[in-house]
């Protein structure tokens, strides 16, 4: 008898902390997750969706077209900015060239290309004379490039990258943040999923 009056109060007593959880997001799509502790975004008046990826990811080059046409199509109030994902020390390389591509204002231009190039014609962009030829191809100075890549600037990137990661709780890729609070992971419904979110 105690230990069925036991079980009944903790169970009341456990009741009340449950609730407002399950009402404070009562829309959240099923596979969305919501992080315990938010992540500070750059600019609070804003909503910010951040998409964690890797080169050679097979599903982010399959995504990357969806993508880009979504971020098209997302409101004016939404700040959309790609983090490379660095799991490992292979990952953290593919998340250099990303940086050092942004830092001499190429990535724009060369993500969908480099995507091509690695997954379509097998470039390794862990192999530097490979990726050198690809980039002097592409009209990029690999010289600049190489500096780029060592420079503080995008050591400094590749920090914050990593923290976020970190923060972000992710365990794969694509997957995206949305306003330092909801991941949203790969899969079939992801990006109908952040239109919810966001």
């Amino acid at each position: 008898m105690l230990r069925t009056l036991a079980a009944v109060l903790f169970t009341c007593l456990s009741l009340p902390l449950a609730l407002p959880v399950a009402a404070q997001q009562p829309n959240l799509p099923p596979d969305v997750l919501e992080l315990p502790t938010p992540i500070a975004t750059d600019n609070k008046s804003r909503i910010e969706v951040v998409e964690f990826f890797w080169y050679g990811c097979p599903h982010c080059y399959t995504m990357e077209p969806l993508l880009e046409k979504w971020v098209k199509e997302q409101p004016k109030d939404v700040d959309f900015r790609r983090v490379p994902a660095a799991f490992n020390e292979q990952w953290a390389a593919a998340g250099r060239v990303y940086y050092a591509l942004e830092s001499l204002g190429q990535v724009e231009r060369l993500h969908k290309p480099l995507f091509d190039a690695i997954h379509r014609d097998g470039l390794r962009i862990t192999n530097p004379q490979a990726l050198a030829q690809w980039l002097e191809r592409n009209g990029v100075d690999p010289k600049k490039f190489a500096d780029a890549e060592k420079s503080f600037a995008v050591e400094s990137k590749m920090k914050r990258a990593r923290t976020l990661l970190e923060q972000s709780r992710i365990d794969g890729v694509p997957a995206l943040l949305v306003n330092g609070k909801y991941i949203v992971p790969a899969g079939q419904n992801m990006l109908n999923n952040a239109n919810r979110v966001i």
